[in-house]
């Protein structure tokens, strides 16, 4: 069979496309480099790199868990042992890896499309091989469409390729996915280009679900690892056994747990999760990708309950990753102008089971062993050449967002014919006006944000009205002048009084009360927007208001009022105001916060403070760090 590439529909249960229109204003923190046997090239990674905010992205929110059968596009690489399916309008995730001679299923194949609040954007969905490309965090475009083309290798193999303009890092990622004929592997070459004139932070790495059973094996060519949870630091320890217990098997770990391998120099980067019968996925990759990372959600009840809540019953599964740097909480300086590429492998692996199952020491030797015949090392260095001669594409297959072409007309992105970034759309229209006339024309709700120093020199010499001066503040608080913001967004509030503008000034004040008032004047403001509302109660909550959030809350209507995260908040406020009755009330009906955090603990804390002693349900259970 030769290798084809196809596309074809997925019909799905999913909940409907996340949206929102809020912009995020915070960034990330730094992790604090206090844990055992952080080097000084890590603890400079931990330090580096932190956005001063999530800009220009706004808030996925906008979604909920009623889902009906839904109809999106795949694109399907396959030849006589792999079919690989991926997702454009996800983030390209690679959604399914079967193995045509066995009929296995490689990855975690969800069989529900439901978004929850896991990534930068708060909307994440669990399975295939998701692609993070940007900051600490699942990436901004997880469920954002990338452009999608077809392009033909020299001999005649059908690569997938889908790239897209990063608008956080302003960098230009490019993935190329094809299946040779008779290959046992399917390679994805990943190119990340910096255009701009200054060194750039860069964070990425490949997030590979599989699934999990209490006999599943993770294995890597490591002793070491870095491992970090929801109550302990970053520290070096031995793996597989840190205190005793083999964490090797992770669907028999209680609590959730990243262990980021500490993979040697000159050890092959690869990482495998085999099942009793020794057979599983295997990821390799040239040597620029150093990290390796498992992940389990643990085995408590909490635990349990996340897996359920992203996939359904009896879906557990546990992740392998794969990463530029040692941990996922750094960052590394990419230079101006600088080209990264790497390629990766992913494929079934069989290895003897006894090996596998037997000592740490014999289970690496055995699958390294077993890799290096499935793939042999100069094999994955071949594709990685030939991947560097692909051409431009033969075809289109699908258009992502307009960001890449408006930077093209700009001036600030070269174009290429090897990314067909195609043609501005209505989102970026009014940018386009900026840069035809220097002047953005008004609208309400704004425009969609921008960053970068050519916004913001066209922006500073802009007519000063309320919507040009609103934007200003953002691409300031961007490049991290938060002073400069304020400016900018008090003198927007001379020009008019928005709800935009009161938000952001809230984001940036310190003194609870005041970021209070100036959200619930927000919300006032646009009394349907229910994001304003949830977050003009977050900040009454926080100035200790819990009155005025119930008044707040009963002026709201009937549909807005059943969301979880207001019905949450009048618990909240409630139990504030010592009516634990209204509490147990609200409980007992059910509060469900479709897009409650990961490592929230708001729901188990309030049936707690009500309800002393008795057992938490295993719907409110959502901890990740107890039993």
């Amino acid at each position: 069979m030769t290798s084809t590439l196809r596309t074809e529909p997925l019909r799905i249960e999913g909940a409907a496309d996340p949206v929102g229109t809020l912009p995020i204003l915070h960034g990330i923190s730094t992790y604090a480099a206090e844990g055992d046997g952080i080097d000084e090239e890590m603890r400079r990674g931990l330090a580096y790199g932190a956005p001063h905010s999530l800009l220009p992205y706004t808030r996925q929110d906008g979604y909920d868990r009623d889902r009906t059968v839904r109809e999106v596009t795949s694109v399907v690489l396959e030849n006589d042992v792999l079919t690989a399916t991926f997702l454009p309008g996800y983030g390209g995730r690679l959604w399914s890896l079967v193995h045509r001679p066995t009929g296995r299923e490689l990855l975690h194949r969800n069989r529900v499309l439901q978004p929850a609040n896991l990534a930068l954007r708060d909307a994440w969905l669990a399975g295939g091989v998701e692609w993070n490309l940007g900051t600490t965090g699942h990436w901004p475009l997880t469920c954002e469409p990338l452009h999608t083309a077809r392009v033909t290798a020299a001999d005649g193999t059908p690569v997938l390729r889908m790239f897209a303009f990063e608008r956080l890092r302003r960098l230009v990622l490019r993935i190329d996915a094809w299946l040779p004929a008779g290959s046992p592997v399917l390679h994805v070459h990943v190119e990340v280009h910096n255009p701009s004139a200054e060194e750039t932070p860069v964070y990425w790495w490949s997030n590979i679900a599989v699934p999990e059973s209490a006999d599943t094996r993770v294995v890597a060519p490591t002793d070491h690892a870095f491992h970090c949870d929801y109550v302990s630091s970053l520290r070096r320890v031995p793996f597989p056994r840190p205190d005793g217990a083999d964490r090797s098997y992770p669907g028999r770990v209680a609590r959730a747990a990243d262990y980021f391998f500490d993979l040697p120099e000159g050890e092959r980067r690869w990482i495998a999760a085999l099942d009793g019968t020794g057979t599983g996925l295997v990821q390799a990759s040239t040597d620029l990708l150093r990290g390796r990372k498992l992940f389990c959600w643990g085995t408590s009840t909490g635990g349990r309950h996340w897996q359920e809540w992203l996939s359904g019953p009896d879906r557990p599964y546990l992740e392998i990753q794969a990463g530029l740097a040692r941990t996922q909480l750094e960052h590394l300086p990419m230079p101006a102008g600088a080209t990264w590429s790497w390629t990766e492998a992913y494929g079934m692996l069989q290895v003897d089971p006894e090996a596998v199952h037997g000592s740490w020491e014999r289970a690496r030797s055995a699958t390294a062993e077993a890799l290096e015949l499935l793939l042999p090392a100069g094999d994955l260095d071949r594709a990685a050449a030939g991947a560097a001669a692909f051409g431009a594409p033969d075809a289109v297959l699908a258009d992502g967002p307009g960001w890449g072409a408006l930077e093209i007309e700009a001036g600030r992105l070269p174009a290429s014919p090897l990314l067909p970034f195609g043609r501005p759309g209505a989102e970026q229209q009014p940018w386009r006006e900026l840069l035809a006339t220097g002047t953005l024309p008004i609208s309400d709700p704004p425009a969609a944000p921008v960053t970068g120093g050519r916004w913001r020199s066209l922006l500073e010499r802009a007519p000063g009205d309320w919507h040009a001066l609103y934007h200003l503040g953002l691409v300031l608080l961007a490049d991290g002048e938060p002073d400069a913001a304020r400016a900018a967004w008090q003198r927007s509030l001379t020009e008019r009084r928005t709800p935009w503008a009161l938000r952001s000034l809230a984001h940036l004040t310190g003194e609870p009360r005041t970021a209070a008032d100036l959200l619930v004047e927000a919300h006032r403001l646009r009394p349907g927007l229910r994001e304003l509302a949830v977050e003009a109660l977050d900040a009454l909550l926080r100035a200790d208001r819990p009155k005025e959030a119930l008044a707040l809350i009963e002026d709201l209507p009937g549909a807005t009022r059943a969301h979880g995260r207001i019905r949450l908040a009048e618990a909240t406020a409630a139990r504030a105001c010592g009516d634990d009755d209204r509490v147990r009330r609200l409980l007992a009906e059910g509060i469900r916060v479709d897009n409650m955090r990961e490592g929230e603990v708001s729901l188990d804390t309030l049936w707690r403070a009500v309800h002393p002693g008795r057992p938490l349900p295993p719907d409110y259970d959502f901890r990740m760090s107890e039993g």
